[in-house]
């Protein structure tokens, strides 16, 4: 064991995409889950800093880390294993930030940690997030979830039949 610092990376994904209209618009999509249950499934977060944040059943928990309506929006983000009161694998987090931007909105997505092995999974799901965003944002029907995950799979070259392979 080493009392000096020790230098390590860790993964991250981090996109930009221009939506339409304003970030006041595009928020309403990111902090209200049934604005977007294609995405966030049974789930809330509870619009304040130390709120509660629950998504896809309760598969994803964590707890809001910066609420500023209508610009950023950060939360702490743990998968859970069906029934486990303790999640098997490391916090990360996620940040969401929009700003005005010519006749739009700048819309930042990062997520922090990513463990090696879940680095093409992760980026496949949050283009699928995004995609989700824009079409709603845009007033365009939203697809089911599948429709963008087939799209963005094949993107990064990750196999459906077997995620993790």
């Amino acid at each position: 064991m080493s009392d000096g610092a020790q230098f390590t990376h860790a993964h991250m994904v981090r996109f930009e995409r221009h939506l339409p209209g304003s970030p006041a618009l595009a928020w309403n999509f990111l902090a209200d889950t049934g604005r977007l249950p294609g995405w966030y499934g049974a789930g809330s977060i509870e619009p304040r800093v130390g709120g509660a944040v629950s998504l896809m059943g309760a598969h994803i928990r964590g707890v809001v880390t910066q609420w500023q309506p209508p610009g950023r929006l950060a939360h702490t983000w743990n998968v859970y294993n069906p029934g486990d009161a303790v999640s098997s694998y490391p916090e990360s987090y996620v940040i969401l930030t929009l700003a005005p931007s010519g006749d739009g909105t700048a819309f930042t997505l990062e997520h922090l940690p990513i463990m090696d092995q879940f680095v093409k999974l992760n980026a496949m799901g949050w283009h699928t997030f995004i995609d989700m965003v824009e079409a709603a944002v845009r007033g365009e029907p939203v697809q089911a979830r599948e429709h963008y995950m087939e799209q963005n799979a094949k993107r990064y070259g990750v196999d459906l039949s077997n995620p993790l392979g």
